[in-house]
């Protein structure tokens, strides 16, 4: 919300990263499933399977073998992503200076999103398969302008279609050096180039993931491998921005050296997500095979593997067969090894062995979450819409004015149901400026006539504050009340339901992070929003200028430590203005995140995103006026269209803790409305609070 207005030895055709999530399928379950779960069915092909425990396996393709139809029907049965083998390199782009050629490489993208599958960018700064005019180029000035122009507009092609980019590849020499490889890039612009080509990537798209790849980097030991950590080590000290880290793993006979699990963890520690990118082995030894995958499985922070081709065939390593289908397309052994060290079996999924979920009762009174939507009924993991149509309340709750408070508005819910209450906090809106409102109520009929407690009465004080967010954080057993202050700011209270028990205002940063000032323009820095993962907790807020950034910190420094901030997601001012809400999809490896808009009539509306990680890219769900996630076109208002403004507000959630996880079952969400008529200063515009119910629901 607005504040107060005051005045070499690699091949031709191998290489790839692909960091890039899943499509879940209804009834895929996390990797940290609640004690309460039941265990999801095995699934009966690789990507939905990986998907299970919140990781991709994925394929290279090529854009030449689409018409092939073995080809294709393994390819959208088996992956749920897609890296393309060739098409994005530099050679195919870019043949002339200045003059780039998509047509392959659009193919694949195409392809790959009509059928679910999520694309990896591949690759930017590689000095193989250059054109000769790239190779000629001595003068630095001049390599450096084609290189940054060559990532940025590649990028630009792509933006929001593709998860993450492999930035550079394959930069450092092999053998016991540990440096760099002599290229055309390092000889002219010498060791900063990799971190150039990292920054210009994060500036021509905030939203993707920005990864470094590389073979024979699997053995710990090993002088590349440490020279590739030293380099990641001094990148995340530094704040360059890097994502991911992947691992070919072009294997022998023998498979993963015995520390490929060591390295893997080691790495992760520094804060990278890892990959196995382009996975295949001599003779495709199942042993082989499945511990490579157990390698992954094992560490939190791999989250996926890719396999460099389908069949045997097309395999850049022919006459070895190191894939997991043979050259008519059959299942070797090696798959069968594959899909059992994921967890899966090669059985199709039956009625008699596919569990349920708990009730949604039973699920919900553990976590002192919202009563079922629908008593007695079955709750389960279903996958969201491509769409989504809403049915609107009147107003359900209205400012209440009191001597000291000359409450115009009411603004920008946050929401509970804890103790067979429900917990509202709010801003109240007034010409002189915006604090708080706390109320409670057992039922939405009551929320008209519920107490409004005004929280400038308590220790969070007078003066600025607005656009509050409450959770509790379980490890602590404190709520948190999440708010701006012109800074990003909190209060803690033992017991949600006593409003004198929050604590003074605190700050999560020092000052306004320099990426901030940098971007933020004639915007203001507005409504911050945290959510964690099992590792890290995540700051999300707004500039009504086009940026949503992400800070970060661990669980266990949590609320403090906050850095590494980024722009996690950027646009043009209007279509991304403010209020971020970010939630965990429950009994799904998926995130939904939710900005507010305006509209081309001016009136506001939510667009949505998904990712599988709080910190990676974001794909557009339901993103557009004429598609919404919530836009007055696609919500019905049974006692009487009220607003036309669908703002800033809240799902209701499933559970209580700093997960802020949601159901996708029959979803709900508190929002702000405006009498369409009303007008003038927009500290004192009429603002009530009422809720949207999903009619569209999956499940």
């Amino acid at each position: 919300m607005k504040p107060l207005r005051k005045v070499g030895r690699r091949r031709t055709r191998v290489l790839g990263l692909l960091v890039t999530s899943v499509l879940l399928a209804t009834g895929t379950a996390t990797a940290t499933q609640s004690a309460s779960a039941q265990p999801t069915a095995a699934a009966s092909t690789l990507g939905a399977q990986a998907a299970q425990s919140g990781r991709y396996f994925g394929t290279a393709a090529a854009a030449g073998k689409l018409g092939d139809g073995t080809y294709t029907g393994i390819l959208d049965r088996e992956f749920n992503a897609v890296t393309p083998e060739n098409e994005m390199k530099w050679d195919a782009t870019e043949r002339s200076r200045g003059s780039f050629s998509f047509g392959p490489a659009d193919q694949i993208v195409n392809r790959a999103q009509a059928h679910g599958q999520r694309m990896r960018g591949h690759t930017l700064v590689w000095h193989s398969q250059l054109p000769g005019w790239v190779g000629g180029i001595g003068d630095a000035a001049t390599l450096r302008s084609v290189m940054n122009n060559h990532i940025t507009t590649l990028m630009s092609r792509y933006r929001g279609r593709i998860y993450a980019w492999d930035v550079v590849n394959e930069a450092f020499a092999d053998g016991g050096s540990g440096q760099h490889r002599s290229s055309v890039f390092q000889n002219a612009l010498g060791n900063g180039f990799i971190e150039e080509a990292f920054r210009t990537a994060r500036s021509a798209d905030p939203s993707a993931k920005l990864c470094y790849n590389d073979y024979s980097i699997e053995n710990w030991s090993d002088a590349k491998t440490q020279g590739v950590y030293r380099m990641v080590r001094d990148f995340k000290a530094r704040g360059v921005p890097i994502d991911c880290v992947g691992f070919q793993a072009h294997f022998g006979a023998g498979g993963p050296p015995s520390s490929f699990q060591t390295t893997l963890s080691n790495f992760a520690a520094l804060g990278v997500d890892v990959q196995i990118t382009e996975l295949d082995i001599a003779q495709a030894s199942p042993s082989a095979y499945a511990s490579s995958v157990r390698a992954c499985m094992n560490v939190a922070r791999c989250t996926g593997i890719t396999v460099w081709g389908i069949r045997d065939s097309d395999s850049w390593r022919v006459g070895q067969n190191p894939l997991l289908f043979d050259n008519n397309g059959g299942k070797k052994a090696a798959y069968q090894s594959v899909l059992s060290a994921l967890g899966g079996t090669a059985a199709s999924r039956s009625a008699t062995t596919t569990t349920q979920r708990p009730s949604a009762a039973t699920d919900m009174a553990a976590t002192s979450a919202a009563p079922s939507t629908s008593a007695g009924s079955k709750a389960s993991a279903a996958a969201l819409p491509s769409s989504f149509r809403w049915s609107s309340s009147g107003a359900l709750i209205a400012p209440k004015p009191d001597a000291t408070h000359a409450i115009a508005g009411i603004k920008d819910p946050t929401v509970v149901y804890h103790n067979g209450k429900w917990h509202v906090f709010a801003s109240t809106a007034q010409s002189s400026g915006y604090n708080l409102v706390y109320l409670s109520f057992t039922d939405w009929s009551q929320a008209g006539s519920a107490t409004h407690h005004y929280l400038d009465r308590t220790a969070i004080g007078s003066g600025y504050r607005a656009a509050p967010q409450v959770f509790y954080n379980a490890p602590q057993r404190l709520w948190y009340l999440v708010y701006q202050t012109g800074n990003a700011s909190y209060s803690t209270n033992p017991d949600i339901s006593n409003p004198n028990g929050w604590s003074a205002p605190r700050n999560f940063y020092s000052s306004m992070p320099d990426i901030i000032r940098q971007n933020i323009g004639n915007g203001y820095w507005v409504d911050m929003w945290v959510i964690c993962d099992s590792a890290n907790c995540y700051l999300f807020s707004s500039d009504d200028n086009g940026h949503l950034y992400r800070s970060q910190t661990t669980v266990g420094q949590f609320p403090n430590g906050f850095t590494n901030t980024v722009i996690a997601l950027q646009d043009s001012k209007n279509a991304l203005f403010e209020a971020s809400n970010v939630y965990k999809v429950q009994d799904t490896n998926q995130y939904l995140l939710l900005v507010e808009a305006i509209g081309s009539d001016g009136r506001r509306y939510f667009r949505s995103w998904t990712s599988t990680s709080l910190g990676g890219g974001w794909t557009a769900l339901a993103a557009s006026e004429g598609n919404p996630f919530a836009r007055a076109n696609n919500v019905t208002f049974p006692s009487g269209a009220w607003t036309r403004d669908v703002s800033h507000g809240e799902m209701i959630r499933a559970s209580n803790d700093q997960t802020l996880t949601i159901s996708s079952c029959r979803m709900q969400y508190l929002y702000q409305g405006l009498n369409p008529n009303a007008g003038g200063d927009y500290n004192s515009l009429p603002w009530r609070l009422a809720l949207l119910t999903q009619t569209n629901p999956t499940c």
